[in-house]
C-alpha cells in the first residue's frame, strides 16, 4: 500500500493556477510558429496592436497569475470568492476562444483552451466544495 495524504484545498488551488497559466504560456508561445503570425507581429497588424490593448492583455494575463499567491495569502472566505469568480471568468473566456479559433492552424490553442477550460472549472469546483472547519 502506497502511504496517501489528504492535500490542502489553498495546495490544490495554488497547483491548479499554477498549471493553467503553463498552459497561458505554452499556448501564447506555440502561437508564434503559426504562419505569419511573427509577420504581422512585425508590422503591426495583430490583435494587440495599441497600446492600450497590450495593457489590458497583461491586466488580464496577471490575474492568474497572482492568484497562485492569492490562494496561499489571503483568508479563506475571500480565497474562495476569488477563486469561484476568477474561475468562471476564465472558464467562460476561453471556452469563446476555444470555438472561435477553429483553423487547422490554431488547433493546438483550442486543445489548450479547452485544457484551461477544465482547469479553470476544476478550480470553480474546489473552491465551492471547500471544506468548512469544525469548530
Amino acid at each position: 500500500m502506497f502511504e496517501d495524504f489528504t492535500v490542502n484545498t489553498r495546495l490544490k488551488l495554488t497547483a491548479l493556477w499554477t498549471s493553467v497559466m503553463f498552459c497561458y504560456l505554452y499556448g501564447d508561445y506555440f502561437e508564434l510558429y503559426v504562419p505569419q503570425k511573427l509577420e504581422g507581429m512585425i508590422n503591426g497588424n495583430n490583435l494587440l496592436d495599441s497600446p492600450i490593448k497590450l495593457l489590458v492583455a497583461a491586466c488580464l494575463l496577471t490575474i492568474p497569475a497572482l492568484m497562485i499567491v492569492a490562494t496561499l495569502w489571503l483568508k479563506p472566505r475571500l480565497t474562495r470568492i476569488l477563486n469561484m469568480v476568477w474561475g468562471i471568468f476564465f472558464t467562460t473566456v476561453m471556452v469563446m476562444i476555444a470555438f472561435t479559433s477553429l483553423s487547422p492552424w490554431r488547433s493546438f490553442y483550442v486543445f489548450l483552451a479547452l485544457v484551461e477550460s477544465c482547469i479553470t472549472a476544476v478550480i470553480v469546483w474546489q473552491a465551492w466544495k471547500w471544506p468548512k472547519t469544525t469548530t
